[in-house]
């Protein structure tokens, strides 16, 4: 089933307490797109400057990835992002952000996309998804994301476009910033109250918190030894959840808490190496060999 996602594509230059990578393939909408197409074809939406290199383009397009939105604007930077992992890789610091042409994105999607059934609103201003909400016709499904700095800074236009929502997705600060609540569960109620049908919280290497009406369903992340870089993990697992739900046409309680699954192995993946090099390794039977082995960790 058609999948939409409009959001960041992204050049980063990223620093572990190992290695060093400059000007790889970064971005929401780039990691998510990849980690969706497992399960379905994807149609993107966002902007790049003519510094983006073509391969990538095309690489995506190798994806079953349709990059008929994607806008190339001449003469301009593509968005850039500098940071630098600490020592334990759970907290990173943003050391340069140049938001560049994605710092006036107003998307655009294409006519063909207009009737996509599942949409994604990956990370960006309220504002820019909100026009992304404007120009679909009749989804079955709309998700968002979230980060901070739009809690922070621009928290009635998300508190209006989560009206309009049926699930979003953040990381555990992030819930709590939004709610101030600092218990999780209150905080993940709260939310349901402000227009989602359900919440997705991100917890790193803890996991993930799913809650709905029925309420909490809560899984622990795939243990791997082979950490490199964090770097979209979130993304990630949002596109592994997304891709999965297209795939199965429907995200009743019970299909989300599957999604939840595959997402958490996509995003194990993503961490073992930088940009989408682990992932460019792997295909659906990696993913369905480690479901495997997650669900024997667990039975108990």
């Amino acid at each position: 089933m058609s999948l939409l996602v409009v959001g960041s594509l992204a050049l980063d230059s990223v620093e572990t307490p190992q290695q060093v990578r400059d000007d790889v393939l970064g971005g929401s909408a780039t990691y998510f797109s990849y980690a969706a197409s497992y399960f379905t074809d994807v149609r993107l939406v966002g902007v790049v400057g003519d510094d983006w290199p073509a391969e990538h383009t095309e690489m995506l397009r190798s994806r079953n990835v349709d990059t008929a939105g994607m806008q190339v604007i001449a003469g301009g930077k593509t968005f850039r992002w500098r940071g630098k992992y600490l020592t334990d890789m759970n907290e990173r610091e943003t050391l340069e952000l140049q938001l560049n042409v994605f710092g006036s994105f107003d998307p655009v999607v294409p006519e063909s996309f207009r009737n996509s059934r599942f949409v994604f609103l990956a990370n960006a201003a309220p504002k820019v998804q909100q026009r992304t909400l404007e120009q679909v016709e009749r989804p079955q499904l709309i998700v968002a994301d979230t980060m901070d700095l739009w809690i922070r800074e621009t928290k009635d236009d998300l508190l209006q476009l989560l009206k309009h929502v049926d699930g979003l997705v953040l990381n555990d600060g992030e819930a709590k910033l939004l709610t101030h609540e600092e218990n999780l569960i209150r905080a993940a109620e709260k939310i349901l109250t402000l227009g989602p049908k359900f919440v997705v919280v991100k917890k790193g290497e803890h996991g993930a918190l799913l809650y709905t009406e029925e309420g909490p369903f809560v899984l622990p992340a795939y243990p791997t030894g082979a950490v490199v870089d964090p770097t979209g993990a979130g993304d990630s697992f949002a596109g592994g959840m997304m891709g999965f739900l297209a795939h199965r046409n429907q995200a009743d309680p019970q299909t989300l808490r599957q999604a939840l699954v595959y997402g958490t192995i996509v995003a194990s993946y993503n961490v073992e190496d930088f940009s989408l090099e682990r992932m460019k390794g792997i295909e659906r039977e990696d993913l369905d060999h480690r479901l495997a082995l997650y669900r024997q960790m667990m039975i108990f």
